[in-house]
């Protein structure tokens, strides 16, 4: 076991000094890159508009803009001159600057070998590519109203129809528990919070999407390069979502994926495909920063580096 206080830098984490004018420069660079990718949906937010299709990455997932917005540089660096970051959750004062704080990473431990465990399974697991967004049609399958206050394609006939055609494979808890009574026992398998590790799978566009949620919560651990990766691709695996679901959104500019025909299942396919592609390496390189991190908090009760390449 390696003595405390002489491990080598992380050859995954950040362990750099950073001085104002570098980490302001990284700050800028992260607010400028989330203003190119949703800048007029945070505008219209602002000014008290809803979207059906982009705050399902907020209000599902209990989250905020500033999840997204606000830099951090992760686990491991310190910053020169950043006083305004002890009002954060997580940080503390240190020699030579502000970091995250090692109490703060052993505070996480349960939470980041409860990550690791759902990707480190899910990594394992070929992508399975059948369900064809069958999700969304299960939620509003033989139902009164709809989730969202927008018209269904097919209207309510025919959006029944379409699920009774075709075989329902969803794989991912969080969707299924919002089918519809009459739509569950439709389902291949049925799922459980319980059981959820054991069907989990990379070609779900759900468990995609769920590594931002992965990031955020895991926050100021994990830098906000990777968080903001995950969220571009959670905005593309959503949108994807909707415009394949029975709502007609086009409106919106959403042209709708028609998965009731052999041709839109093809194209949903191709796409779902180039989002799995996508996610497994994002997961890869958010299953290293985290199995790394759990492994600083808990062995040797987390591990200190000297002077400027810290860990904490």
């Amino acid at each position: 076991m390696e003595t405390l206080g002489v491990r080598s830098p992380s050859p995954v984490l950040d362990a750099s000094v950073l001085t104002p004018a570098e980490w302001r420069s990284r700050r800028d660079e992260h607010r400028r890159a989330v203003d190119a990718l949703i800048g007029p949906y945070l505008d219209a937010r602002r000014r008290g508009a809803r979207h059906p299709v982009i705050d399902f990455l907020f209000t599902y997932y209990s989250s905020r803009p500033a999840h997204v917005l606000r830099w951090h540089p992760g686990y491991g660096a310190i910053l020169e001159g950043a006083d305004e970051f002890l009002g954060l959750r997580g940080y503390e004062q240190a020699e030579g600057g502000v970091r995250v704080a090692e109490a703060y990473l052993r505070h996480r431990t349960d939470a980041l070998a409860a990550a690791v465990d759902m990707l480190e399974t899910t990594a394992r697991r070929p992508a399975r590519l059948g369900c064809f967004g069958l999700h969304e049609w299960a939620m509003v399958y033989r139902a009164d109203d709809t989730r969202h206050d927008v018209p269904l394609r097919l209207g309510p006939a025919g959006t029944d129809a379409v699920v009774e055609s075709m075989p329902l494979r969803c794989t991912h808890f969080d969707a299924f528990r919002f089918f519809t009574d009459p739509a569950r026992p439709r389902n291949d398998t049925t799922l459980t919070r319980a059981s959820q590790i054991q069907h989990e799978q990379p070609g779900c566009l759900h468990a995609t999407m769920d590594l931002y949620r992965y990031c955020f919560t895991l926050a100021p651990l994990v830098p906000s390069d990777l968080t903001l990766d995950c969220f571009a691709l959670a905005l593309r695996a959503r949108d994807l979502d909707m415009r394949a679901s029975p709502y007609d959104l086009r409106d919106l500019g959403y042209e709708p994926v028609r998965i009731e025909t052999p041709a839109g299942r093809a194209e949903y396919v191709r796409e779902q495909s180039a989002i799995a592609e996508v996610g497994m390496r994002l997961r890869s390189r958010l299953l290293t920063i985290c199995t790394e991190l759990m492994d600083l908090a808990t062995v040797c009760g987390g591990r200190r580096l000297p002077s400027a390449v810290t860990d904490e």
